[in-house]
């Protein structure tokens, strides 16, 4: 998951220092130490970030829609109700005062 190029990149300054030292062992070790490291953490490239974030964004905007929605069915729904509850209540008084 993690940008090749930061390993690389990662690899060739190690490489610079222990380039004229007998030291190629550290070096891979070193490299397998950091790639391991890397592995571990669980790391996503900023193109993975940047995607999820606009999944999430259009998320979001749904989301919004989506109560907005269920606000404006919930005060038909509550207009209706108190609308059959008035005309049900209207004979009953037309009855009793009759």
């Amino acid at each position: 998951m993690l940008n090749k190029n930061v390993i690389d990149e990662i690899n060739a300054k190690v490489s610079d220092i222990l380039h004229n030292s007998p030291a190629k062992d550290i070096e891979k070790n070193i490299r397998v130490l950091l790639s391991g490291a890397f592995t571990r953490l669980d790391l996503v490239t900023r193109d993975e970030f940047d995607v999820q974030q606009e999944v999430l964004q259009r998320t979001r905007e749904k989301l919004i829609l989506l109560e907005a929605r269920v606000a404006e069915l919930e005060a038909r729904l509550n207009q209706s109700a108190s609308g059959a509850t008035e005309k049900n209540e209207a004979p009953d008084r037309v009855q009793a005062e009759g």
